[in-house]
């Protein structure tokens, strides 16, 4: 397992859907699975578990969460960008929630409430991010071929600057969506603007003492 710099599938969502996985595991109790927005077999996640990294800190264990009642989908939205200075991004993720068990409307409000307290506090939100992100230090790619071991991981390459949420009302669409039988749905947006660290052109090898991407994790 090695630590990829610049890696393009190293994105800001990849530790957004991250970080809000691990909270709604480790504060709501629940497992929800995230994927990117495409047709889904509903009925597979019921043997689905949400698999949570705790930090080097706790010697590399896992926790794992199984699956809820509550799955949520994503695509990442690009905002155009309003001053001329490149740097400085802004971009959006929308959230599509799906309740697919009648019994569990709680998880689905928890969820919702969990994402708000989460980032619509501004810079507040960021900083909690970028402190999460220092301590986590690493988040894996994925498994090998055999599903079996976590292959290459990449390092925080970015940081926040400030969040804020949107809900949208139009909720009939997801629930009546062709590729998920649901009985309740909701859509969220998470605005962020953000900067990407020019440690991303590093190699591999490269140490860092300092900063977002360092290799020394908060205590």
């Amino acid at each position: 397992m090695s630590t990829i710099y610049g890696s393009p599938l190293n994105t800001p969502v990849l530790w957004i859907n991250r970080y809000l996985q691990e909270k709604l595991a480790t504060d709501v109790g629940i497992g929800v699975p995230i994927f990117p927005t495409t047709p889904s077999n509903i009925d597979d996640l019921t043997e689905q578990w949400v698999t949570i990294d705790a930090s080097t800190l706790d010697q590399g264990q896992q926790d794992r969460y199984a699956y809820s009642g509550v799955m949520a989908t994503w695509d990442r939205l690009f905002r155009r960008r309003q001053a001329p200075f490149p740097h400085i991004k802004c971009e959006q993720v929308i959230y599509y929630f799906y309740d697919t068990q009648e019994n569990v409307k709680e998880n689905m409000i928890q969820t919702q409430e969990e994402i708000y307290r989460l980032f619509d506090r501004g810079d507040e939100s960021a900083e909690e991010m970028n402190r999460w992100q220092r301590k986590k230090g690493t988040i894996s790619l994925g498994k090998d071929v055999n599903g079996d071991n976590e292959v290459d991981e990449v390092p925080p390459e970015f940081y926040f600057q400030t969040f804020k949420v949107y809900q949208l009302e139009e909720v009939r669409d997801i629930i009546d969506f062709g590729t998920a039988r649901t009985y309740g749905g909701n859509k969220i947006i998470i605005e962020f603007d953000y900067h990407q660290m020019n440690a991303r052109t590093l190699p591999n090898n490269t140490t860092i003492d300092d900063g977002p991407l360092s290799n020394i994790h908060e205590s």
